[in-house]
């Protein structure tokens, strides 16, 4: 068994003393823990009517994060649209940008997150925002350093612009704190004035630098020539530029010749009347004695690193990066401790090991939406195409399947989780069938989208049991139209033919139908099943009957009884329905049709004459009853004696 990366954290569980036996339920994200009766010998029962509830995943309940769970989502299933047969070259500026797209999803989050933890009055709740601010702050820290390497792969010259983008862009302390100088009322003299110039330096952006030993040369005109000197020197530094005409091989020899000059400026002490001003020309000298006397400045050893290269290495490979990164990390650690797991993860960026990048965030990250977004944008690049994992699936569909999962436990981020599943072509099925049938049906418009998503992917089994669920909910309401459309929607003809004959004993209850409208539009519908197709054809005769087409009328109830379609039990209600056709004072039924009705209630009366085994008397349904059969007789009789004087008399 392979040994576990790092130990499970520890859960406490309140009121779960020693001793006492615990019980719990696996859910899909979560797990449900309670104390159990259970007694040992000389124990008590248990007194804690409380369940614990431990969640895998907190964050998918946060309503800000929610946002970030919902716009990634949309960059998401824009990436699975780009075409696969399109040259790899064509497609690195879209990867790029939809990178970029991610991020800005981040860091949206990351600042309405600010946001809340500066407005809010409770403390806990602004130290749960501070923490999530935290993790968002590396999470974007990590992708855009992976953006850089790996997705827009910069090759040597122009990977020196993106990692000073990179650390200029997550180190922006120096722009607030330039601001107060400035707004002070002696810039020169603040306090933190000589470090705001060094952190510019320090990041790269000479210019600002410029501007602010400016301010200090203006006040002291007999160092004036010293300062000019500074500023040549800074104006002076080349950066490449990959869109221009000079070759890598040009820029460095330029910028070898400009280095030649600081070092000589240092060599004839140039600056040494002024501290600052030298300290200034060592880093530009890529002094690293003085890099790291300035740690409190650079506060990280990546950004120690990206400064040391622009001084010292500014052609740097990607190749060698790995390199000063590990002699970086060696150097600014004072103490041979152990690395955060942040600095594990971006050391191995800079190896390029982006297997062990993934892994260690896996176990550091608190939810899979990182890693699952990250790995998917890497596999769509061609970069994971070695990492396949030993039980199925490929990495990318493993981290998928994971992040998808625990978004089926919430009440709405379920939606989502649907199109991950569907760009899984391993499992992605199988895992949505199995957390469909868990989505709790708590109304009928949630029904009809899970619904609407079995439908769409042919997922015929799970539509049954939806239909089916809802249907016997419906008819436990005694909403007979609504389970009737369920069992229509599921194709059930068992179902059909139950909820059929609720209507038909609700009619002979009530003498009327409910749900008109259901039962006048079934169409093709009826013929689901025999007892729906009565039902639906039963409706008809009454339509026609109220529209005072009896002739139409009397040809489809007998057509009812003659074909066997009406049930047994139901015939009596069919004959008493023929009454006032026959009292009628035209002949509706000819002499053939009324010898049909007499054998159809002389079939029935014959199975209810039946001796009985009692010699009570008569009930007074029963009484009923045998009036019934004696009307009908008679009527039946009157109409035969009617219709073969017409019939009799048109042949004559």
């Amino acid at each position: 068994m392979e040994e576990l990366d790092v130990e499970p954290a520890v859960t406490n569980i309140p009121a779960a003393c020693d001793g006492k036996h615990l019980g719990f339920a696996w859910g899909p994200g979560d797990i449900l823990i309670y104390e159990t009766i259970f007694k040992t010998s000389g124990a008590g029962g248990s007194d804690n009517p409380f369940i614990h509830e431990v969640r895998k995943d907190e964050d998918i309940y946060s309503p800000i994060l929610r946002k970030l769970f919902n716009e990634s989502h949309h960059i998401f299933v824009g990436l699975q649209t780009i075409k696969d047969d399109l040259p790899s070259k064509n497609k690195k500026p879209q990867f790029v940008s939809i990178s970029k797209n991610y991020r800005s999803v981040i860091r949206a989050c990351m600042e309405e997150l600010q946001q809340e933890a500066v407005s809010t009055k409770a403390p806990d709740v602004a130290t749960q925002y501070g923490n999530q601010v935290s993790i968002l702050m590396a999470i974007e820290l990590i992708w855009n350093l992976c953006e850089v390497l790996f997705i827009d792969a910069a090759p040597a010259g122009t990977l020196l612009l993106h990692l000073l983008d990179w650390v200029r862009l997550h180190k922006a302390d120096v722009d607030e704190k330039a601001r107060e100088v400035l707004q002070s009322e002696s810039p020169t003299e603040h306090h933190d004035y000589w470090d705001v110039v060094v952190s510019y330096v320090l990041q790269g952006r000479l210019e600002e630098a410029r501007h602010m030993l400016v301010k200090q040369a203006t006040l002291q005109p007999a160092a004036r020539k010293m300062y000019k000197l500074m500023d040549t020197l800074l104006s002076k530094m080349p950066f490449y530029n990959p869109g221009g005409t000079q070759t890598l091989t040009e820029f460095d020899v330029k910028w070898r010749h400009w280095h030649e000059e600081v070092d000589r400026c240092l060599q004839d002490n140039s600056f040494a009347s002024n501290q600052h001003l030298e300290v200034i020309c060592k880093i530009l000298a890529g002094d690293e004695d003085t890099l790291l006397e300035h740690k409190g400045l650079l506060s990280t050893w990546y950004h120690f690193l990206v400064t040391r290269l622009l001084f010292g290495f500014p052609t740097v490979k990607p190749t060698e990066l790995h390199y000063y990164a590990q002699s970086c990390l060696t150097l600014f650690l004072d103490s041979p401790r152990v690395p955060e797991p942040l600095d594990s993860i971006l050391l191995a960026a800079f190896e390029f090991d982006l297997h062990q990048v993934i892994k260690d965030c896996s176990i550091a990250l608190n939810n899979w939406w990182f890693v699952a977004h990250l790995t998917d944008l890497l596999d769509h690049c061609k970069l994971l195409q070695s990492h396949n994992l030993h039980f199925g699936s490929n990495l990318r569909e493993f981290l998928l399947l994971e992040y998808a999962s625990g978004l089926f436990t919430h009440h709405s981020l379920w939606q989502l989780a649907v199109d991950y599943f569907d760009h899984c072509p391993e499992f992605g099925r199988v895992y949505l069938e199995l957390h469909i049938e868990r989505v709790p049906l708590e109304t009928e418009r949630k029904a009809l989208k899970v619904l609407r998503i079995c439908e769409k992917r042919q997922m015929s089994e799970q539509v049954r049991s939806i239909c089916k669920i809802m249907g016997m909910r419906s008819l436990r309401n005694n909403r007979l139209g609504s389970a009737l459309s369920w069992s229509i929607r599921a194709k059930d003809a068992a179902f059909a033919t139950l909820i059929s004959e609720r209507f038909l004993e609700d009619y002979c209850a009530r003498g009327t139908f409910s749900d008109l409208d259901l039962l006048d539009n079934l169409g093709p519908a009826m013929l689901l099943s025999d007892r729906l197709t009565f039902l639906g054809k039963y409706r008809e005769f009454h339509k026609l009957y109220g529209e005072k087409r009896f002739s139409e009328a009397a040809k489809l109830l007998l057509s009812l009884m003659t074909a066997k379609i009406a049930p047994r039990s139901f015939w009596m209600t069919l004959l008493t329905d023929a009454l006032p056709l026959l009292e009628q004072e035209g002949v509706i039924f000819s002499a053939d049709q009324t010898y049909e009705l007499m054998f159809c209630l002389e079939e029935l009366t014959s199975s209810l004459n039946t001796p009985a085994g009692g010699t009570d008397k008569p009930t007074q349904d029963e009484d009923i009853e045998v009036t019934k059969v004696e009307l009908l007789r008679l009527a039946l009789a009157r109409n035969l004696a009617r219709a073969i004087i017409r019939e009799g008399t048109v042949k004559s």
